[in-house]
């Protein structure tokens, strides 16, 4: 199971070099995927939660792919309707091929009423018009598949039931956002029925969790996965290993644009995550 990180590129805090010192440290860490969020006009409604400055995440993460090497690059997630579908597909494909093919596409239909209105996009149409959009994205990629264009994965995210037909109709992964796991394990036999009532294939899992690390247990039934002490968070990744997720997409942001003036908190909880997922060797191992 690989393990990504949620990248904050928003709030008063994050500038280039914030944003660099992020990506150099989920992958010195050794994580597997860094990824970004999408906004384009931070009308009121979105800068209430993700004030600006607001990183474009198509321009951001071709910049951080030039100042890393291995760890693989997504959105979690781009607004399908916010960009006409070529330009998306065009965008995403020269990501991918210049950053190497580390690319993941993580799609969303979007929340933020007042931006909808004003890109001039219908709000009540988002569903239809994120169906759409990912077909023709598709259709493009297939068009241009006899110049060597690598498959780019996507990811469908939404916790609603729309959003997870959505996935087992146009997404290669169903990627649902801090849930618990009694939720998710309920979800993951609604998206296998889905996928048989439709003969389809089962989308991969790969959902983003919680990162929030206490000193004390935390119980409860609305636990979300990925909250607790260390030891129950790496429990939480070992369930849903066996729950068959392919990739798991840890999410330190506990909704205060003012964390970001402060990376240093995330990087320690996701430094101790990377201790506990890769335990130094003993010298009896070594030898």
């Amino acid at each position: 199971m690989k393990i990504g990180v949620n990248v904050l590129n928003f709030g008063p805090g994050t500038d280039p070099g914030v944003l660099r010192s992020w990506a150099q440290t989920v992958e010195g860490l050794g994580f597997d995927l860094l990824m970004v969020s999408d906004h384009v006009a931070i009308t009121p409604d979105v800068a209430e939660r993700y004030p600006a400055p607001f990183y474009e995440p198509f321009t951001t993460l071709s910049w951080l792919a030039g100042v890393t090497t291995r760890v693989r690059l997504g959105t979690t997630v781009l607004i399908t309707p916010y960009r006409h579908p070529l330009l998306t597909a065009r965008m995403a494909a020269n990501l991918d091929e210049l950053s190497g093919g580390r690319l993941v596409l993580g799609v969303g239909v979007g929340w933020a009423r007042q931006e909808f209105a004003a890109l001039g996009i219908p709000f009540e149409q988002r569903g239809r018009l994120t169906d759409d959009h990912l077909r023709d994205i598709r259709a493009a990629w297939a068009d241009t598949a006899d110049y060597g264009i690598r498959r780019i994965p996507v990811w469908v995210g939404g916790n609603s039931d729309a959003g997870l037909r959505r996935a087992v109709r146009l997404g290669d992964a169903w990627h649902p956002l801090r849930c618990t796991l009694p939720w998710l394990r309920e979800a993951a036999d609604r998206l296998r029925a889905v996928a048989d009532e439709q003969q389809r294939p089962v989308p991969a899992l790969a959902p983003r969790i919680m990162l929030d690390i206490t000193t004390a247990p935390v119980g409860g039934p609305q636990r979300l996965a990925g909250q607790g002490t260390i030891d129950q968070i790496m429990d939480d990744l070992d369930q849903l290993r066996l729950l068959g997720a392919e990739t798991v997409v840890l999410d330190h942001y506990h909704g205060d644009p003012g964390e970001t003036r402060h990376p240093q908190a995330a990087w320690q909880a996701l430094a101790t995550v990377a201790a506990h997922l890769h335990p130094p060797r003993t010298g009896t191992e070594q030898s």
